[in-house]
């Protein structure tokens, strides 16, 4: 069970009936794009909130970012848009809103400032990043396991997370981890192809890298030649 600390995300959790949060390790995001992603978060990011179905999206609900104007200083650090360039950085959020917010909406009669905020408030609450670090989970140059992965996360929030990675390249030698999502609802285990991110899928059991930022990588190896 999760702790009591965490008390509050369950109790939030519950009226979201089968809403899962999925959050980013940017530096994996920034490797599935053609991009030059200039020094992506060190720290897991919200990719959305989603309900566990789509039917029932109100497509007349337009995303407007004056709506949540109040709310832009924190989502620009804790739901950044590492893919899109300045003066797009808007468009993660429009598609987020579109795509799931407003079936989200029809699940708990979340408007977008609502949407976004509870989004926010469960990212807090749950606090992955000081979790994992806490059960010496951090990026390294050394392989983890996924069931390393999927252990703490069970074990802190007393659910069975989807983990997803960048599965290897023809020349890479293993996996690299890119997301997690979470309902604390119920034990829930989402079937692969369901919400699939950009170039991510289920992790296969096995080894996994979980990279830290290129600027620290390349300190590490300059340390160790």
């Amino acid at each position: 069970h999760a702790p009591a600390a965490l008390s509050g995300a369950l109790l939030g959790c519950l009226c979201l009936a089968l809403l899962f949060l999925g959050g980013h390790w940017p530096e994996t995001v920034c490797e599935t794009v053609e991009n030059d992603c200039r020094d992506p978060p060190d720290y897991w990011t919200i990719h959305g909130l989603w309900p566990d179905k789509s039917e029932g999206c109100n497509g007349s609900w337009h995303f407007n970012l004056e709506e949540i104007k109040d709310l832009l200083p924190e989502m620009k650090a804790l739901w950044p848009d590492v893919i899109h360039s300045f003066p797009n950085r808007s468009h993660f959020w429009k598609h987020e809103w579109e795509k799931h917010g407003t079936s989200a909406a029809v699940v708990d009669a979340l408007n977008s400032q609502k949407y976004f905020s509870r989004s926010r408030e469960l990212y807090r609450e749950l606090d992955s990043n000081s979790v994992l670090l806490k059960l010496r989970l951090k990026p390294s140059v050394n392989y983890y396991q996924v069931a390393d992965f999927k252990d703490a996360l069970v074990r802190v929030y007393g659910v069975i997370p989807k983990i997803q990675c960048l599965p290897r390249s023809q020349d890479g030698e293993v996996q690299t981890i890119g997301q997690t999502e979470l309902c604390l609802t119920e034990q829930v285990w989402l079937a692969d192809g369901a919400a699939k991110s950009r170039g991510l899928r289920v992790c296969e059991d096995g080894p996994v890298f979980y990279p830290p930022p290129k600027k620290k990588q390349a300190l590490i190896h300059r340390d160790t030649t």
